[in-house]
């Protein structure tokens, strides 16, 4: 069972915050505010924070800049993940994913069976690595974002949670890149 081990010190992490949406603003982004909010209460820097229109080369661009930024440790967006047609945020982010994280959409959607039941199943959730960045896909939900902070990224964004976290793995994500080596 998971735990916190109060002897290992809390080390921040520097987050950005993507909103995929037509239609919100930044007065009126729940969802994002939503995150900033948890990030900031768990002793996290928000790194950036940006809204882009459902388009996948501007969500495209904008993650993969930020993926390129040494200031940022983790990029989280919100919106895009349905069947509509302007739901695009996987199809932008997946490709450029050297590793996916399967069991991330698996808890996400574990977490949010219990709240939403079958429903969950309209959420397309990823997660993944890029350029030594972990990458989380939400829905755009301020109950989604939630979900997934409180019963996944809290924990796994905490250097004190045992019995592992992503924390700890964080200098060694661009190994390959290190050795030369393509993923």
């Amino acid at each position: 069972m998971s735990r916190i081990d109060e002897s290992r010190p809390f080390l921040p992490v520097g987050i950005a915050v993507l909103t995929v949406s037509d239609t919100r603003s930044l007065a009126d982004d729940r969802s994002g505010d939503t995150l900033v909010q948890r990030i900031e209460d768990a002793g996290h820097r928000l790194a950036a924070r940006a809204i882009v229109t459902d388009d996948t080369a501007l969500i495209r661009a904008q993650v993969e800049a930020w993926t390129k930024d040494d200031t940022i440790d983790v990029v989280i967006t919100t919106g895009g993940t349905g069947f509509t047609g302007r739901d695009v945020t996987p199809e932008a982010l997946e490709p450029l994913f050297e590793k996916r994280m399967d069991g991330f959409s698996e808890v996400f959607h574990r977490i949010s069976y219990d709240k939403i039941g079958t429903s969950t199943i309209q959420s397309r959730a990823t997660g993944g690595v890029a350029n030594a960045t972990f990458i989380f896909v939400l829905p755009g939900s301020p109950g989604a974002c939630k979900d997934a902070w409180d019963g996944i990224l809290k924990g796994q964004l905490d250097y004190r949670h045992m019995p592992c976290n992503f924390v700890e793995i964080m200098p060694r994500l661009d190994e390959h890149l290190r050795r030369g080596a393509t993923p």
